[in-house]
């Protein structure tokens, strides 16, 4: 350890608090008078519960979830908030701390709690544990590195839900208002385009687009697998395994871990492809259903250092045509996003299973016409590739930040060694987003 390194306890660098209960007043939506966020243990959106009017924290503070599946999680408060049950606040006495400083340090060394039928973390353990911390300038000097990388892995973030923005309004205006450029680029729709009556989808469409269920538009599937955690026997092929919980970290919003596997050689037919989606068939929750879905394209697969293939409780499916990708997706988020699934479920031992079989056989989509499609491919194919570039450039971040963390926490590497080489790199990658 760094000698210029000091040993507190926590009790002695923060006021500890303990979440208090639900506030009288409370919305789960953000109006002119409940707006401040109300958080708690970390199980959905960062903490995120709903909102009230008054807050209880009014400084940055770090925050960490005392009980649950995210135990330890540790999150910074920048704004007033109000903390509920299994969530404790740390406020720093910021003459001896740096409050980005601290959450570093916390986020380094999560803690999993202490008992066997229910893990929690408790005021008392929180208050006698002890950090190691340098002088306040250097504390600020190190967050101010790993706070750089993190803003600028939020930057492509935000870029990133611009873009995929961009492409669901595309698809709204072409596909559900149909106002889609005619022959001579006017919004077909608006612009007197004839519509016909169609009886599956209970509405008007434009006049020669066909109605197909999603079935029609998918070739084939292959069903996931497990394999085993080390190479044994016959199983020797080692592959990446998207779980339902990789989902969302696959389309960069949330955290992807995929664990590394081993499965059989005689079963590498079922290792992903470009082109292949990849559905999430059990799990979902009673406010979310099952059917996330994620795609496979050349830049996903670039993110990875071994084949991809998805678990048991996913399934993968190939399209006929490489023109339906990004409509079939956007159709298929469409119809997510608007609960369709939640009807196509069953329940096998407690947990919910999509009835795929069913869904695709009996859930109807215009099919549009051949220019219309594939000039919709090619615009949301851009979108796209900067999409993919800038999850993979908040991949490096990440792993850069990472390596870091613990080495300037411990003192084994001084900003002065590392700062030079940080800021060409995120200059080079703040090039790249112009």
């Amino acid at each position: 350890m760094n000698k210029a390194f000091k040993t507190y306890k926590l009790s002695e660098l923060a006021t500890i608090l303990a979440g208090g209960d639900m506030p009288d007043s409370y919305s789960t939506q953000k109006t002119n008078f409940l707006k401040i966020p109300v958080f708690s243990n970390g199980e959905k959106e960062n903490g995120l519960y709903g909102y009230t009017d008054i807050p209880k924290v009014t400084e940055p503070a770090v925050t960490i979830s005392a009980r649950g599946s995210k135990i330890g999680f540790t999150a910074l408060r920048k704004e007033p908030f109000l903390p509920i049950v299994r969530l404790i606040s740390l406020i720093p006495y910021k003459e001896k701390i740096d409050v980005n400083f601290l959450f570093y340090n916390l986020k380094l060394n999560r803690q999993s709690g202490i008992g066997s039928a229910q893990p929690q973390l408790t005021i008392p353990e929180i208050s006698n544990r002890t950090i190691s911390v340098p002088p306040l300038f250097i504390q600020q000097k190190i967050a101010s590195v790993l706070s750089a990388l993190d803003e600028k892995i939020e930057f492509n973030n935000k870029i990133n839900g611009v873009l995929e923005q961009m492409a669901k309004t595309i698809y709204d205006y072409w596909f559900v208002q149909f106002d889609f450029p005619d022959a001579k680029a006017r919004p077909y729709k608006s612009s007197g385009g004839k519509m016909v009556w169609n009886e599956e989808l209970q509405r008007e469409v434009p006049e020669g687009w066909e109605v197909k269920s999603l079935q029609d538009f998918i070739a084939s599937d292959k069903n996931g697998d497990w394999g085993k955690e080390e190479s044994e026997g016959k199983y020797t092929t080692k592959v990446e395994c998207i779980r339902g919980t990789d989902i969302n970290g696959i389309s960069g919003k949330g955290e992807l871990k995929t664990p590394t596997r081993y499965i059989l050689e005689k079963n590498e037919g079922k290792i992903l492809s470009a082109g292949d989606l990849v559905i999430e068939i059990s799990g979902g929750s009673p406010v979310q259903s099952t059917g996330r879905l994620a795609y496979i394209s050349e830049e996903v697969l670039n993110r990875f250092e071994n084949p991809l293939i998805c678990s048991n409780f996913c399934k993968a499916i190939s399209l006929k045509q490489p023109n339906f990708f990004f409509y079939f997706i956007y159709s298929w988020y469409k119809a997510y996003d608007h609960g369709v699934f939640f009807g196509f479920e069953g329940k096998t031992s407690g947990i919910k299973n999509l009835l795929f079989d069913t869904l695709v056989s009996n859930y109807y989509i215009v099919k549009p016409e051949k220019t219309v499609l594939n000039l919709f491919q090619e615009k949301v194919a851009v979108f796209e590739a900067k999409r993919q570039k800038n999850l993979l450039q908040n991949q490096e971040l990440a792993s850069l930040r990472e390596w870091l963390l613990p080495m300037l926490m411990n003192g084994q590497v001084t900003v002065g060694d590392v700062s030079e080489q940080i800021e060409g790199i995120l200059s080079g990658a703040a090039e790249e987003n112009y």
